[in-house]
């Protein structure tokens, strides 16, 4: 009886014991015997992160950031800017900090990182396909002239990346962990880089 219910139990185990924080790990790819089909794979995990509101907001196709789950307009009305820093009289430093700022109430924060800025327009996601995201990042007049292994260190290592896990009180953060958005990164690069169909 109690061997049946050991057996039970692992075969309703969840497909992806790997998952941390609704982000799959690598390896759970690893049995895609087509590497291009692995690679492409790879890439729509890594759009799990890419497609989240900590990351869209400070990604839009046009001069205004978003905020919140809802990817709203920003209050109050803040536009793009000078190097996406925002307007003069109004950079997006008049508001974040270094760090998040708990409010006084202890409901919510203000976001803060060092520095805080949109992405360039030459990388806006919202309302792309993931097929368009990912030719994106591989095209260096796009990406900031960045090469594939240089996104990679973007993608792991930079801090305002890594806000997205750490976005202050009051923020849903972004699925998995900086670290395993990088070996995602690092596995779609190794099988090719391959970008979905659609």
């Amino acid at each position: 009886m109690k061997t049946y219910l050991i057996a039970a139990l692992l075969c309703a185990a969840p497909a992806y014991a790997d998952t941390v924080n609704g982000l799959r790990t690598p390896d759970e790819f690893a049995t895609i015997e087509n590497e291009a089909e692995r690679s492409s794979a790879l890439f729509g995990e890594m759009m799990a992160v890419i497609e989240h509101p900590r990351c869209m907001n400070c990604h839009p196709v046009d001069n205004t950031p978003r905020q919140g789950m809802e990817m709203a307009v920003h209050q109050p009305p803040v536009v793009r800017g000078v190097a996406d820093f925002g307007a003069p009289g109004m950079r997006c430093s008049t508001c974040h900090g270094t760090e998040n700022m708990a409010f006084e109430t202890g409901e919510g924060s203000i976001p803060g990182h060092e520095p805080w800025r949109l992405a360039p327009i030459s990388m806006g996601w919202i309302g792309k396909s993931a097929a368009e995201i990912c030719a994106q990042l591989k095209d260096p007049e796009r990406n900031g002239d960045r090469t594939l292994a240089e996104l990679h260190e973007h993608n792991a290592e930079d801090g305002l990346v890594g806000w997205g896990w750490k976005p202050g009180e009051g923020r849903e953060p972004a699925p998995g962990t900086q670290e395993i958005f990088g070996e995602l990164t690092q596995a779609w690069i190794d099988t090719g880089a391959a970008c979905p169909n659609s």
